[in-house]
């Protein structure tokens, strides 16, 4: 029961600070709210007992990837972000619901085909080993994350290096 309560607590966190994310107008609070969504994240690992992961998410996403953000914001000069104001319109807000909905009805057609919504009770109880876990995420065979988790490393040190060169073309002009 107690991880119920904790499950629904995270999960109004998680959906709250993701909705709030996506809808303040200002970036470092944007920052912020994204920070609180991978925190609670972080809980839903350490709920499910995970602690691995659950460190390996605070650590790298909550503490690296929002720093690199808050990094980037704050090499944007102020006189190019006061002029942006985002106006909605109609049609963008009508396309957005109308692709959330191809979104939905993709994801319960894959459930449907894959027969997700009855194998659900079918589910034993089981529990993984870390070991298990931490073979599978630092290993390089068939379905294991090592080349995808470089792939990403070398993609954000691409964009710190693409942050230092626009931040030192700002200087010199």
């Amino acid at each position: 029961m107690a991880n119920t309560v904790m499950f629904c607590i995270l999960a109004v966190v998680i959906l709250g600070s993701a909705v709030m994310c996506v809808t303040t107008k200002r970036i470092m609070r944007a920052a912020t709210f994204m920070l609180f969504v991978l925190f609670g994240v972080a809980g839903l690992y350490f709920l499910l007992d995970y602690t691995y992961l659950g460190a390996a998410q605070i650590s790298v996403y909550a503490g690296g990837v929002t720093m690199i953000y808050v990094f980037a914001i704050q090499l944007v000069s102020k006189r190019t972000l006061q002029g942006m104001v985002e106006r909605l319109k109609a049609s963008r807000i009508l396309a957005g619901a109308l692709l959330a909905v191809v979104g939905l009805v993709t994801v319960v057609l894959v459930f449907l085909k894959n027969s997700f919504f009855s194998m659900m009770h079918e589910v034993n109880d089981v529990e993984v080993p870390m070991r298990t876990v931490g073979q599978a995420l630092v290993g390089s065979d068939k379905y294991q994350y090592v080349l995808p988790f470089e792939f990403i490393s070398i993609f954000l040190l691409a964009c710190i290096i693409g942050a230092l060169v626009v931040s030192r073309k700002a200087e010199e002009d």
